[in-house]
């Protein structure tokens, strides 16, 4: 599909047969979720502009590169989102971080609200939304209006595990927002879940299943 990037790398496709596993502990689920969100993290990251500066190593001067333009702002999607800033921080420490609370209606599986928080001038800044599913893709999709309500008009989504249908939602009314994933799955079930998925992302990390 345009504008998606599935992952390919070996160590994604290793490290998430194994949160696959439904006996994979909780602790080892968590360690996995932060590896191979760094990994994620370089492959979204690949194409951000440089800039030069002047460096002066122990032997003499020469040109440097550094990220040009204000930082990025990392925005996870309560609450299994915040398994995967860890990872991407620990390659990008400089980064802000904003929150977007939602939780899925159950009947309806409409996205709901119930915190929003980014820096300032979170308009000014690349915004990498971040959730390891996406679904049904309600959540994200609300996610990225409301920060686009804040005047945000650079932004990209990263998810581990994306249904055909989510991306096709996601795709439908954000069509500027790019999509990185570790694995594209077969569908959803019934009940919103992506199958063969790996499960609710949140219980699984966080010991609540």
């Amino acid at each position: 599909m345009n504008g998606v990037t599935v992952v390919t790398h070996p160590l994604v496709a290793h490290k998430l047969s194994i949160m696959r596993a439904k006996d994979t502990s909780t602790a080892r689920f968590r360690q996995l979720l932060r590896e191979i969100s760094t990994l994620l993290c370089y492959e979204v990251t690949r194409d951000l502009p440089l800039e030069d500066y002047p460096v002066e190593t122990p032997v003499g001067p020469t040109t440097g590169q550094r990220i040009a333009g204000k930082k990025l702002v990392f925005v996870p999607i309560l609450r299994a989102g915040l398994g995967l800033v860890e990872g991407m921080l620990e390659l990008v420490p400089s980064a802000r971080v904003g929150h977007i609370g939602l939780y899925r209606e159950p009947e309806t599986l409409d996205a709901v609200e119930y915190y929003f928080r980014a820096p300032d001038d979170v308009a000014e800044r690349l915004c990498v939304v971040i959730d390891p599913m996406l679904a049904t893709g309600n959540t994200a999709v609300a996610a990225i209006e409301r920060l686009k309500e804040r005047g945000v008009t650079n932004i990209r989504f990263v998810c581990l595990v994306a249904s055909p249908e989510g991306l096709e939602r996601l795709r439908g009314w954000h069509p500027d927002v790019p999509i990185w994933t570790a694995a594209v799955d077969e569908r959803l079930n019934d009940h919103g879940y992506i199958v063969p998925g790996l499960g609710d992302a949140g219980d699984r990390l966080f010991g609540t299943r």
